[in-house]
């Protein structure tokens, strides 16, 4: 029997795969629990309809990011915060600081936890900032972190 996926599930496919499974799993679990549809003619159009338009959707996404990546690599942020004569910062600046600068500066708006800092930044200085801006596609911000009295 031919079950059409509406969600993923274990050992036998992922949400929008076709699958052949026996008669009895797939009346009586995949249908009930509506884990899956029958695999007739018009269910499978639909679903490869279906599957070609998420593939379009995410390349396009995947498209966007590679544009905002590219901008990234080339956008320098300057950060003023109190520091103390050695340079080190009274307080120091976090990815929020980052994320909130980049809009104001470049109105760039970018979630804060796909800025990737190990640690907050707590001295004077140029650094290189890794933003994620789509799985496997990384920017590098430049934050230049200044110092005043």
């Amino acid at each position: 029997m031919k079950i059409i996926l509406l969600e993923n599930v274990k050992n036998v496919g992922n949400k929008g795969d076709i699958v052949e499974v026996k008669d009895g799993y797939g009346r009586n679990f995949l249908i009930k629990t509506k884990k899956g549809i029958i695999g007739n003619r018009e269910n499978i159009k639909i679903a490869q309809q279906s599957r070609a338009d998420e593939e379009a959707r995410l390349d396009e996404e995947r498209e966007e990011a590679v544009a905002l990546a590219k901008i990234l690599d080339e956008t320098e942020i300057k950060i003023t915060e109190r520091a103390g004569e050695d340079g080190k910062l009274f307080g120091s600046v976090t990815s929020k600081d980052i994320t909130e600068a980049l809009e104001k500066a470049k109105g760039i708006k970018i979630d804060k936890r796909k800025v990737e800092l190990e640690m907050p930044i707590r001295n004077i200085g140029r650094i290189e900032v890794k933003v994620k801006t789509y799985q496997g596609v990384i920017g590098n911000l430049t934050v230049i972190v200044e110092g005043e009295a």
